[in-house]
């Protein structure tokens, strides 16, 4: 088992650096399931497992400040735990989204101590040194590739009953802290991007969202086909009006 665990952990190491440098996608749970199961020997549950996990990471979308639960570590753990364990696809859900919550709260950790070299690389523009900078940026990766190397490896390598067994230990407030953590940051990230995006000539729109979701109880799918029909008719209507006023500016040479 320990030649698998350090397959596994190589690749959460590599998904974990495509997840903020490389962003290729193969950090996704629909990717990442398969090579899972490949290296463990099934792959027809990690295909299974993955696109069920893809499912749930499908809308958890990084905005601004609000972080999801981590999609690598997620991923990784839950197929290999269903792989391991035998367990149905929904199980591997519940194993994988404590596990996921808290890496990604140590991420957020990691990201806070690794932030007083923003400094340094502010002397280093004034300085031009050039090669610091490319250094840090190499720096950050490597950590993040050893981060995710560990995370992955314990975990799969002592066993899902292990691993399952630190986490029903672990303190209630601890527990607590991470689920109001989680359930805060959302509202934040949101209100930061509505701060930056929202516009005057977009309240109406956003009020029609929220009278259609509050109101008339309308799925998300609807309400978000409904967003697209209005930007596509937007968007045609906007390129019609541009040739006409392209005509209408039109400057005689005197020729």
């Amino acid at each position: 088992m320990l030649f698998e665990a350090l397959l596994i952990a190589l690749l959460a190491g590599v998904a974990g650096v495509d997840l903020f440098d490389g962003l290729t996608h193969m950090h996704r749970p629909v990717v990442i399931g398969p090579l899972v199961g490949m290296i463990l020997g099934d792959v027809q549950t990690g295909l299974l497992v993955g696109g069920t996990l893809e499912l749930v990471w499908m809308g958890m979308v990084p905005l601004a400040g609000a972080q999801p639960p981590n999609v690598v570590i997620g991923g990784i753990i839950g197929t290999a735990f269903a792989i391991l364990t035998k367990a149905e696809p929904t199980v591997a859900i519940g194993v994988a989204v404590p596990f996921s919550i808290a890496v990604q709260g140590c991420i957020t950790v990691l990201f806070t101590a690794f932030s007083p070299m923003m400094h340094k690389c502010d002397k280093m523009v004034k300085e031009a040194n050039w090669r610091g900078i490319e250094w840090v940026n190499y720096l950050g990766m490597l950590t993040l590739f050893v981060f995710y190397f560990v995370m992955a490896f314990l975990p799969i390598y002592f066993g899902a009953e292990a691993a399952g067994a630190v986490v029903q230990k672990a303190p209630k407030w601890v527990l607590d802290g991470l689920s109001v953590a989680g359930g805060m940051m959302p509202a934040i990230g949101f209100a930061l991007l509505m701060k930056i995006m929202l516009k005057v000539n977009y309240i109406a729109y956003f009020i029609m969202g929220f009278v259609a979701v509050t109101y008339l109880k309308m799925p998300i799918l609807a309400v978000a086909l409904g967003a697209l029909a209005i930007a596509m008719a937007d968007y045609f209507n906007t390129n019609r009006a541009q040739p006409q006023a392209a005509r209408s500016v039109e400057v005689d040479d005197g020729i």
